[in-house]
C-alpha cells in the first residue's frame, strides 16, 4: 500500500526533520515536541515506499513510525566529542577508560 509522507524541517534546529503521514497534520505529534521543533517548514511530499534512500534512516523504520506513534523525528547526527577529537589528535584512544 502506498502512502504519502510529508517531510518538514525545523526553523529552530538545524538538520532536524519531522515526518508525518499527512500534509499539515501534526495531531499525533506531542505539543512539547512541536514547541521545541518550532514552525515546521515543508520540504517535500514523498510517496512511500520509495526507491530513494534516506540519510541515517531505514525506510521500514520510518513506515512503522508513521503508523505508530504517527510521526518520526529525525535529529542531526551527534557531533563528536571535542575531548575525543583532541585525544585522537594526540594519538590516544578517544575513550579515556581504555587507557587504564
Amino acid at each position: 500500500m502506498r502512502q504519502i509522507c510529508a517531510i518538514y524541517k525545523s526553523n529552530l534546529r538545524p538538520d532536524t526533520f519531522l515526518y508525518v503521514p499527512k500534509k499539515e497534520d501534526f495531531s499525533a505529534v506531542p505539543e512539547g515536541l512541536l514547541t521545541r521543533f518550532g514552525r515546521p517548514e515543508l520540504v517535500m511530499l514523498l510517496p512511500l515506499p520509495t526507491d530513494k534512500t534516506f540519510a541515517n534512516l531505514e525506510q521500514d523504520v520510518l513506515v512503522k513510525a508513521l503508523l505508530e506513534p504517527g510521526y518520526y523525528l529525525q535529529l542531526p547526527p551527534l557531533s563528536p566529542s571535542l575531548l575525543a577529537e583532541h585525544r585522537i589528535s594526540l594519538g590516544l584512544s578517544p575513550d579515556p577508560q581504555q587507557d587504564t
